[in-house]
């Protein structure tokens, strides 16, 4: 295993920074930073919710992810008439994320939908998206009931992501773009705060793995979302307009 090119130990995440209220219109609203991955995370409210869910006296959360086109190396085309695969299913992973932490019933019939939007790309996007989008989300509802739409936030617990894999036969968190690109495993992890899984994409890119390597792989992602879990506390629990590590 050859040393990491931003000189990270294998079990060090990249440099972490958030920048709350990112937004003057959004009802919660940050700047997600991992390394060299940018998200912008939005978090608005409506009342009402779709036709399906009417009359259920239940809340829905739903997010949107896109990356803009000078995100990457070079310049990706808009997605005009709709998202394609791969967005379709990161906004759906990041929406399943969110509600697994939300009190859907807490909420009364309002939707809150999250816009988390790439504005730099470096690997690990859509876990920097989730990360970031709870903040948001926390945000939102804090404003919500601020507003006295609801009496209390409906926050179940925390939620945060990351990726692990294996590179030149080496475990790695958090991978960066150079790091992904060439893993012989590829894995996204989704927790809340009391450990449990929310969801584990794990693929053999190059090479299959056993148990035994599974479980290093979800012991090292546990360790990474603790650290993500902690800045996502002192963000809220300090009010901090900016946070970093």
């Amino acid at each position: 295993m050859i040393g990491r090119l931003d000189g990270r130990g294998a079990t060090e995440l990249r440099p972490v920074r958030v920048t709350r209220n990112y937004l003057k219109h959004s009802m919660g609203s940050c700047i997600f930073e991992l390394g060299d991955t940018r998200v912008l995370c939005a978090a608005s409210i409506e009342e009402g919710v779709s036709s399906w869910r009417r009359g259920s006296g239940m809340g829905w959360v739903t997010a949107e992810y896109s990356m803009l086109p000078a995100s990457t190396h070079t310049r990706s085309r808009r997605e005009m008439s709709g998202p394609k695969g791969r967005t379709h299913e990161i906004q759906r992973l990041i929406g399943r994320s969110l509600r697994t932490v939300v009190d859907m019933a807490a909420m009364g019939e309002s939707t809150l939908t999250v816009d988390c939007d790439v504005i730099q790309a470096d690997g690990g996007t859509r876990c920097a998206a989730i990360t970031g989008a709870w903040l948001a989300v926390h945000d939102a509802l804090i404003a919500w009931r601020d507003s006295g739409k609801i009496a209390s936030v409906p926050l179940l617990g925390q939620v945060a992501a990351t990726s692990v894999g294996l590179v030149d036969g080496g475990l790695l968190l958090d991978l960066a773009y150079s790091e992904d690109s060439v893993a012989e495993v590829d894995m996204n992890v989704v927790m809340d705060n009391e450990g449990r899984y929310i969801e584990v994409q794990g693929t053999g890119e190059q090479t299959p793995f056993d148990r035994a390597r599974l479980d290093a792989l979800l012991d090292l992602a546990g360790s990474g979302i603790g650290k993500l879990l902690e800045v996502q506390r002192a963000v809220i629990d300090g009010e901090l307009q900016s946070y970093g590590f």
